[in-house]
């Protein structure tokens, strides 16, 4: 795979002052000595990248489309799933997609990998690191960073327990009459988990369960820690590293704990070390919050400030388009695009070297808080209510007066487009084609949950076996029976399947595509929504328009009245269509027609 920079390496000199400056905010006093530590940690666990005299390539491209992917979505029994995945993948997808996230594949304890319990360990029953090693030469691989909390049964918290280093400062104790009032809460369970030590009984902070502890990131040696499991990762083929639950990191009391400064700064330093260590690599936060807060991890705010005319960004490459899901939802189940055209105008303007992470569904639910400004409250609770209409689940999360509200959707996204407010119809599949269409064509890059390529139904049965609401989106397909749909004629499986496909091809090739290509929202009455990408550098523009109701639709773009189109997945010219049919999308292209 071609190694890939917008720059060389940062120099020595430049990379320790970067790094002073980061840890001095973070540490105060301790700057000097952490620093040290630092330098010898780089020193000897640095990884080796391939010094092939080949020219650096874009950080990314139209190419890149990734997927999503639990070690085990894909089992056989005659062989590890990571590698019936990677086989699955080379046999039914070939080039089409350029990375994979791999989701947690390291021993755990709960939360689907999300407990995890030791770092630098393949999960046995997985596969190995040969494994994950093929996928990183085949594909850009992504990998979790898990670094807000740890499982239980970590070495670090037996540590912990009794008495010993280095888990014994790790974690985070707290009185249990302290004021927390203020502190933002994910989830409605407690905040602290009461534990029996050799000490004592302590109570520790828990954002997420009492199986996921949080880490104590005050503590320098929790930070080299994690410093060093980075390079390990990326010393492992790692290209994406996705910092999970990176919002909640940093504690302060009397603050919410939820972006603070010092949270800010962490992936700052992250960023400087992967810059200067492996420039090829991006930094990928995932926080699930209102939009603003989302994009906040850019750090555009420092590009504005006073003074920064020569900055460049210096915190995450990618950002979760976490509004995109529930808008789609609503845009599609509702027949009305204004809101949805409304948000994507009002997206900043990236600067190089950022760019969004588009998507419509994860191995999370679907997020209700990015719809926070966006959506009334009666639009939000229709929607939850519509969800459980087919058959989905709504998780909950406690609020700040105490009271509890859905922060997320827990339905596969194929039934999430069973049908409209009305409620289901005949419509599913192109409703959920045109749901992936749109999200394909839109400003930055691709990323498709198996279980979205798939078209999988929800997993009552694994609600049931788990007790857990997001395990309807976790299925575990057997290989043989996913092979026998994709073979079967007229299965929603496989027209769900090759018609993905076919947009995917068609769109890595595509040059208005580029996530960096520009995007405008043209003017369309609320049924349609329509996007223009481009003009590229040659002045070729597309215009990617989309009936987002159940009924037909007159098609009246001035920008379509002049010049000759040609629709690029019919790879023929376009008839000049005068209607859309119900959810009908077209990806129209003109070659240098201004």
């Amino acid at each position: 795979m071609m190694p890939r920079s917008h720059s060389t390496p940062i120099d020595a000199v430049h990379f320790r002052r970067r790094t002073h400056q980061h840890l001095e905010m973070l540490y105060g006093p301790r700057a000097d000595e952490v620093l040290r530590r630092l330098e010898t940690l780089l020193t000897h666990q640095a990884p080796t990248r391939s010094t092939q005299d080949t020219a650096p390539v874009p950080l990314w491209s139209q190419r890149d489309q990734w997927l999503i992917s639990y070690g085990d979505s894909l089992v056989a029994d005659d062989m590890p799933p990571l590698q019936v995945l990677e086989d699955f993948l080379t046999r039914h997808l070939g080039d089409t997609l350029s990375g994979v996230h791999i989701l947690p594949f390291f021993p755990w304890s709960s939360d689907d990998g999300f407990s995890v319990i030791h770092y630098r360990e393949v999960n046995a029953e997985l596969g190995d690191w040969d494994d994950i090693q093929r996928l990183g030469r085949r594909f850009d691989l992504g990998v979790d960073l898990v670094l807000n909390h740890v499982s239980r049964e970590s070495l670090w918290f037996t540590d912990y327990l009794a008495g010993s280093q280095p888990g014994r400062d790790y974690f985070i104790e707290m009185d249990p009459d302290t004021d927390l009032s203020a502190v933002v809460r994910p989830r409605s369970s407690p905040l602290l988990v009461k534990v029996p030590t050799r000490r004592g009984v302590r109570h520790l902070w828990a954002t997420f369960s009492e199986d996921q502890i949080d880490l104590n990131f005050a503590n320098p040696d929790v930070l080299l820690e994690f410093i060093g499991i980075l390079l390990f990762y990326l010393d492992q083929g790692a290209r994406v590293i996705r910092l999970d639950a990176i919002a909640y990191l940093w504690k302060q009391l009397g603050t919410s704990c939820i972006h603070l400064p010092q949270t800010h700064e962490v992936v700052r330093l992250l960023r400087t070390i992967i810059d200067h260590v492996a420039p090829d690599a991006l930094l990928l936060t995932e926080t699930n919050v209102p939009h603003e807060e989302n994009i906040s991890y850019f750090g555009l705010d420092r590009l504005t400030a006073p003074g920064a005319s020569d900055a460049s960004p210096d915190e995450a490459h990618l950002v979760y388009q976490f509004p995109l899901p529930p808008l789609l939802l609503h845009t599609l189940t509702c027949g009305e695009a204004g809101t949805l055209a409304a948000w994507l105008r009002s997206l900043p303007e990236l600067p190089p070297g950022c760019s969004f992470l588009n998507f419509t569904a994860s191995h999370d639910g679907i997020g209700v808080r990015p719809l926070e400004g966006w959506l009334p409250q009666h639009d939000i609770d229709a929607l939850v209510e519509l969800m459980h209409r087919f058959g989905g689940y709504a998780s909950m999360r406690t609020r700040d007066d105490g009271t509890d509200a859905p922060y997320e959707l827990n339905i596969t996204w194929f039934d999430a487009m069973k049908g409209s407010r009305r409620g289901p119809d005949a419509w599913q599949t192109p409703r959920f084609l045109c749901s992936q269409q749109l999200m394909l064509g839109l400003r930055g890059i691709p990323a498709i949950y198996l279980h979205v390529l798939t078209g999988t139904l929800n997993d009552l049965e694994g609600v049931e076996r788990s007790g857990r609401l997001r395990s309807i989106n976790r299925r575990r397909w057997q290989r043989d029976e996913l092979e026998w749909l994709l073979e079967t004629p007229a299965t929603p499986t496989r027209e769900v399947f090759k018609s993905l496909t076919r947009m995917l091809d068609a769109r890595r090739q595509e040059p208005c595509f580029h996530p960096d290509a520009p995007q405008r929202v043209l003017d369309t009455p609320p049924s349609l929504i329509a996007l223009q990408r481009g003009p590229t550098a040659d002045g070729r523009r597309l215009i990617a328009v989309h009936n987002v109701t159940d009924r037909p639709q007159p098609l009246e773009l001035p920008e379509l009245a002049q010049g000759q189109w040609h629709d690029l997945l019919a790879q023929a010219p376009w008839n000049h269509e005068e209607t859309l049919a119900p959810y009908r999308s077209l990806w129209l292209v003109s070659e240098g027609s201004g």
